[in-house]
């Protein structure tokens, strides 16, 4: 057994799979993983505030009672506070006026529980998943592990946190426009978004913003991505479509190398007027240069893609289900919790109100122009190597919507009552223009959910503030096999950087 005056140093010193192999040869038992997990919880989350909600006593009687055999027997978990329900625990979705007990676990949590983790609380997460910095109302601003003050990305940030800093060695999250990229990235793990269809969705839903969104899991290790990944795809009953399964164990690619590859260098965000950072550029040109020292080819290369177009198709599709989600609460709760939204979710709803049918249809063929464009470039490269996101964490308070923003969205909104303001306000470049600060920083990783390409982000740099910086790996459409190889090279390449609880 672990001595107990070294219980909690050990503990971080395994990925969940480490800590599984751990428990299935009898070293340690779940409970003492469990008390190990509670410790660094306790310790470290009123700092970091990743964890809204607790089920201790839940996770106890789990281990007590036994859990699955699987390969995460014993392992501790959390899972994000927005689609991941979890039966008889409070789902809030990070907002103040949803809190829905569910009967039953979602098709994904059923198969989470499988593997043998013993989950016991959920992670933070902005309004509804909507803004790329987790700092709700609701529940306060999740920290930054390198840096209190500092955001740890979204809409994921709770989980990024939590694994980040030893809390748990893995968690669940996901991805909408990077949401499992971009707090990795900012927070300093691995994140991988798998390819449109690739985990389920259901049963509440076929696909999340038109197929945008997908769900799994942000890591410390690379293998404990591709092992979750082996356990919980495939098809499910009423997905849309059924995706090609994968030609062998994912787990199996993390461990070997992959075959030489040509790699496109994607330089140019796709949102205009954005600056990437200088220190970003610079771990960009460096991992290219590892990458070429390791046998692969890296060529700048970028896909032709309209990018006034691209960001407006993008906005469309997500305030339309944004209208669609707050008609839901308001049928659920009642017109009175609608008033308690946050400013931006508003917005987009009154955004989303104001579009057609039509203009939704016309969005979805920008996104297929865009998926056929990468597609294209894809024919040529294996694989695209570009940032996670053009700059390393920013402090609170500098992504979601200063007082004036907030004031001219309820203005927009007594304006709406004699003049159609959503369509006024993507026409005269006023959505533009208050949306730039988060989607300039969705500059890379909106291709992924656009496109339903898999993609990861990989904890490669520091900047000298001692922030993360991660570099994202886009893959050809259910290749996410190519990408976890690749980014297992790295890994034991040692071009990972070390966690915050290393430092």
């Amino acid at each position: 057994m672990l001595k107990q005056n070294i219980q909690f140093k050990e503990y971080t010193q395994y990925d969940a799979l480490g800590l599984a192999a751990l428990v299935n040869s009898g070293e340690v038992s779940a409970k003492e993983l469990l008390d190990a997990a509670i410790h660094q919880a306790n310790t470290l989350n009123p700092k970091l505030n990743a964890i809204i909600h607790r089920f201790d006593e839940r996770a106890y009687n789990a281990a007590q009672a036994g859990l699955p055999q699987g390969a995460f027997t014993g392992v501790p978990y959390l899972l994000k506070d927005l689609s991941f329900y979890f039966a008889d625990e409070p789902i809030t979705m990070g907002s103040r006026s949803v809190n829905i007990i569910p009967d039953n676990d979602s098709e994904i949590v059923k198969r989470m529980k499988a593997t043998g983790v013993n989950a016991f609380g959920k992670t933070n997460t902005p309004e509804f998943g909507l803004i790329i910095t987790t700092e709700p109302k609701a529940n306060g601003a999740t920290h930054n592990p390198f840096k209190k003050g500092y955001s740890s990305g979204g809409s994921s940030g709770g989980s990024a946190s939590a694994v980040a800093s030893g809390i748990v060695p893995m968690a669940g999250a996901g991805d909408g426009g990077g949401s499992i990229r971009f707090p990795a990235s900012w927070c300093g793990a691995f994140g991988l978004k798998p390819s449109r269809g690739r985990n389920p969705m259901g049963p509440a839903l076929g696909e999340g913003w038109e197929g945008a969104v997908a769900d799994h899991v942000i890591t410390r290790s690379v293998r404990d991505s591709a092992a979750m990944l082996d356990a919980i795809n495939g098809p499910e009953i009423g997905a849309p479509f059924v995706i090609a399964p994968p030609d062998g164990s994912f787990l199996q690619a993390a461990m070997r190398a992959p075959k030489q590859l040509t790699i496109a260098l994607h330089q140019q965000p796709l949102i205009a007027n954005t600056v990437v950072d200088k220190e970003v550029l610079a771990v960009l040109n460096k991992t290219a240069k590892q990458l070429e020292s390791m046998g692969h080819n890296v060529v700048p290369a970028e896909p032709n893609i309209n990018i006034e177009q691209f960001w407006h198709d993008f906005m469309v599709v997500v305030c339309a289900h944004t209208a669609f989600t707050i008609d839901n609460v308001k049928r659920q709760f009642g017109a009175k919790h609608v008033s308690n939204l946050e400013p931006q979710t508003y917005n987009m709803a009154l955004l989303g109100r104001s579009l057609s049918a039509v203009d939704l249809v016309h969005a979805k063929h920008g996104w297929h122009e865009s998926q056929y464009q990468t597609g294209l470039l894809l024919e040529t490269y294996d694989m695209i190597l570009c940032p996670t996101v053009p700059t390393p964490a920013v402090k609170h308070g500098v992504l979601p919507p200063s007082r004036m923003d907030e004031m001219l969205m309820r203005t927009a909104e007594v304006l709406n009552k004699g003049v159609n303001m959503g369509k006024y306000a993507f026409s005269s470049g006023m959505i533009e223009k208050l949306s730039h600060p988060v989607l300039s920083k969705m500059a890379f990783t909106m291709l992924g959910n656009v496109t339903g390409l898999p993609a990861a982000s990989v904890p490669v740099g520091m900047s000298k503030k001692g922030l993360p910086i991660g570099m994202q790996l886009i893959g050809r459409m259910n290749d996410e096999a190519t990408i976890i190889s690749l980014a297992g090279e790295m890994e034991r390449a040692g071009m990972f950087t070390k966690a915050a609880f290393e430092k």
